[in-house]
């Protein structure tokens, strides 16, 4: 099937169908894993055609593979791009990037509360090339757009944030950028392909860490860039050199978890939003973060430019981390862990998961206090989750009590 063949239908057939025909062998059904590091010709000049790029094919498992391939064209096409290239993780993605593209001298300008990997790229890694970085406060679109006239090589967004989950309106941040000549970037890893479009919205390049709701099953780790032909071929160039392969095991798993990620993120959705609404009518809640929420600061803005509002929340108990010690290790249906986007619920403060690799006043700074807890998800039934929630409320209200007695 070419990608033609997928412009009629809709988003859950594509994920099911697209980028898998081409890569089928012996009549089976399914992608097969292909893990030889080479490939062999006879034919010396086919080799070298191969080599160059001038004729299809695969000469060794660094730059391209068969299973990988697969994968790749099934996110293009998911993302409605004009090509793809993976990697080993979502943060190889990033910083093969953002590496590909910027000098010493250049300037970026992005936001402040990034996932916590990328923002130590921005605040650690990046002033030691000399490259200057603006970080604006999330959601205030005139400030970035100040930044951003003052000319930049990169805008680089995430939306929604990890783990806050505010949002920035892609379309009017794109056109600042566009205006200065700047390339526009976004990780749209939390709303996935089936929420948001930022392609669509304006951007040059989308960004996923595949770890997450693309593979969904928390098994396999990897990264995809999507975008323009010319740039995907300048990030390509540079991941081949410097090596950040992704595994074709991995490429299957995520292939296969692609399979159900319609199906997967509308019922996280669902609970994503069941899950919000319990924690706002909490007495021990402090604060809920989801861009569904009326509430939520960015809700008409995620409204504009989203068809879901995804399956990530976040919250943060009065107490802080002393009432989520008490709290999460009740929750019977969650993983308390470093993840995200899998099938199974998961819990974790901010400062053990995606801002681990920051300070308690750089998290602060984020607005990320230590009492954060991200929740992601999963596809459990609803009601099932949220009588989970209300035991382990109950349970935090009884020691929350007998401490005030005390």
């Amino acid at each position: 099937m070419s990608k033609n063949d997928f412009n009629d239908v809709q988003i859950g057939t594509k994920a099911v169908w697209a980028g898998e025909k081409e890569s089928l062998v012996h009549g089976a059904t399914q992608v097969p894993v292909v893990v030889s590091v080479a490939y062999g010709y006879d034919d010396m000049d086919e080799w070298y055609d191969v080599a160059i790029g001038k004729k299809a094919g695969h000469i060794y498992g660094r730059n391209t593979n068969p299973t990988v391939q697969a994968f790749e064209q099934k996110i293009q096409i998911l993302e409605g791009a004009e090509a793809a290239t993976s990697f080993s993780t979502g943060m190889a993605a990033i910083s093969n990037t953002l590496y590909t593209f910027l000098r010493p001298g250049d300037r970026i300008v992005s936001i402040k509360d990034t996932y916590g990997g990328t923002n130590k790229i921005f605040t650690e890694f990046l002033p030691q090339l000399n490259i200057e970085v603006a970080l604006c406060n999330t959601g205030d679109h005139e400030a970035i757009e100040a930044e951003v006239e003052k000319g930049c090589k990169i805008l680089y967004l995430e939306t929604p944030t990890n783990p806050t989950v505010k949002i920035t309106d892609i379309e009017r941040m794109a056109k600042a950028g566009k205006a200065v000549g700047a390339l526009v970037v976004v990780d749209n890893t939390f709303a996935t392909p089936i929420n948001q479009s930022p392609l669509q919205l304006g951007a040059d390049l989308v960004i996923h860490s595949a770890t997450k709701f693309l593979g969904g099953h928390a098994d396999a780790l990897g990264g995809v860039v999507c975008g323009d032909k010319k740039l995907v071929e300048q990030i390509y160039h540079y991941r081949e050199i410097n090596g950040a392969t992704m595994d074709p095991w991995a490429a299957y798993l995520i292939l296969r978890g692609m399979k159900t990620l319609k199906l997967r993120v509308e019922q996280q959705a669902k609970n994503a939003m069941a899950i919000a609404n319990y924690l706002q009518q909490q007495e021990l809640v402090e604060a809920v973060f989801y861009p569904g929420l009326e509430t939520h600061v960015h809700h008409e803005i995620a409204k504009k430019q989203m068809r879901g509002f995804g399956g990530m929340l976040s919250f943060a108990l009065k107490g802080g981390m002393d009432a989520v010690r008490i709290l999460l290790p009740k929750l019977k249906y969650a993983n308390r862990a470093a993840n995200l986007g899998a099938v199974e619920t998961t819990y974790g403060p901010a400062r053990t998961t995606s801002h681990v690799e920051c300070t308690p006043e750089e998290r602060a700074a984020m607005g990320i206090p230590d009492g954060l807890v991200r929740i992601s998800a999963g596809i459990e039934d609803t009601d099932d989750l949220i009588a989970d929630m209300e035991q382990a409320f109950a349970y935090l209200a009884e020691q929350v009590l007998v401490s005030s007695k005390k």
